[in-house]
């Protein structure tokens, strides 16, 4: 079962939220929103690990990057599938 969790970061936080977030491992989808809009959806592989995720998401955390050069505020959704 994958239970929800946001967080509200300034932008000079996002990319090492996202790292963190990535890094705990039992996440399964990073979502990034912006006054209500979502802006970059990040869907992880489960059970993949941190370090495999992070080389895959490279690209998407460049991006996250630029886009935090942006705003001031973002949020940041979280799906984690809870382990047993």
């Amino acid at each position: 079962m994958a239970k929800k969790y946001s967080f509200t970061v300034s932008g000079a936080e996002l990319v090492e939220k996202v790292k963190e977030i990535i890094h705990q491992g039992n996440v399964t989808r990073v979502r990034l929103v912006h006054e209500g809009k979502p802006l970059i959806d990040i869907p992880l592989t489960l059970g993949a690990p941190a370090v495999a995720a992070t080389v895959l998401t490279a690209p998407l955390l460049a991006a996250i990057g630029a886009f935090a050069a942006l705003v001031t505020r973002c949020t940041i959704e979280v799906e984690k599938e809870e382990q047993e």
